[in-house]
């Protein structure tokens, strides 16, 4: 498999418009992933990801705005020989071992990777002669992908693709995920583990309400929250606290006051040379999980309508 050009976009998406009744599951979606690119699309349920990703597998066609894979309208059989899927709900014949499901799926492809290649990228090769029912769980995932990456597509899609695995069998999964974007494939990604698209995501997409409202790289996303999180217990009112150097945003979880601060270091000399009474001090990393909540927070979500 070889690095392709990763200056024009794999997927495109314009100004994507879907209603179900008079619902708006997408408003005015306008995306771009390239080429050896892993994108993360993250969002509540009810955000829309489900029904932007039918819209890219050719499953729904959008009441406006203009898609294309590779070049090729979605669910066109040119745009489905440049993608592979693995969806949640993914089943296989038990009897049939892992080198018979990859030896089947490779006659679907015109120009497939070999079986050597598949089994070493998804680290099965020591299993091939195993049935599928004898498999773990993140055994199955794994052949689950070499499925998809068969034909040698262009882009990969994959929606939560480790729910239900264990920590090992995550970590297992994820390095195939990069062995693939290493080779120049692109990925893109759901999933509900925010420390899975911070680990592997090149940029993100938050999707709330039917649209984007944020994406770039998560250590930007991160930074426009504030670079660290400064925690701790107080009966002082919020009205003490807003003045101080360097805070992007104050709020509350249990019995703690959060403060958000661009500088952690000048907002703690503010915070102890004023004196407030504190107890319980504690100073982390934002996540990107606080950043997608504080943004989340401010775009309520709706329902999302499935066709």
């Amino acid at each position: 498999m070889t690095v392709q050009d990763s200056t024009h976009p794999i997927i495109k998406a314009c100004n994507i418009e879907k209603k179900f009744s008079n619902i708006k599951a997408l408003d005015g979606v306008s995306l771009e992933v390239f080429r050896g690119e892993v994108v993360a699309l993250l969002g509540a349920n009810g955000a829309g990801k489900t029904t932007l990703i039918s819209h890219l597998l050719g499953q729904l066609t959008p009441d406006s705005g203009e898609l294309s894979i590779a070049g090729h309208t979605p669910g066109s059989l040119a745009a489905r020989q440049n993608i592979g899927v693995i969806l949640q709900s993914a089943q296989m014949p038990g009897n049939l071992t892992v080198k018979e499901h990859i030896e089947l799926y490779r006659r679907y492809y015109p120009a497939p990777l070999s079986l050597k290649e598949i089994l070493s990228i998804v680290k099965l090769s020591d299993l091939q002669h195993r049935k599928f029912y004898t498999l773990s769980g993140g055994q199955k995932q794994r052949l689950f992908f070499a499925l998809a990456i068969c034909g040698q597509p262009k882009i990969v899609f994959l929606d939560e693709p480790t729910v239900g695995l264990d920590v090992e069998a995550r970590r297992d999964f994820w390095q195939c995920i990069r062995q693939l974007k290493a080779e120049g494939t692109s990925i893109l990604l759901t999933t509900h583990y925010l420390e899975e698209a911070d680990a592997l995501a090149d940029r993100i997409l938050l999707l709330n309400n039917g649209k984007i409202i944020k994406q770039g790289r998560s250590e930007t996303i991160k930074s426009q929250l504030g670079g660290k999180r400064i925690r701790f217990k107080t009966a002082m009112a919020d009205c003490h606290f807003k003045a101080l150097s360097f805070v992007t945003q104050i709020q509350h979880r249990g019995d703690f006051t959060e403060l958000f601060s661009s500088n952690a270091e000048e907002t703690l000399k503010d915070l102890f040379t004023q004196q407030f009474k504190i107890r319980d001090l504690s100073v982390e990393q934002v996540s990107l999980e606080d950043a997608l909540l504080s943004l989340s927070n401010n775009n309520p979500t709706t329902q999302e309508y499935a066709a």
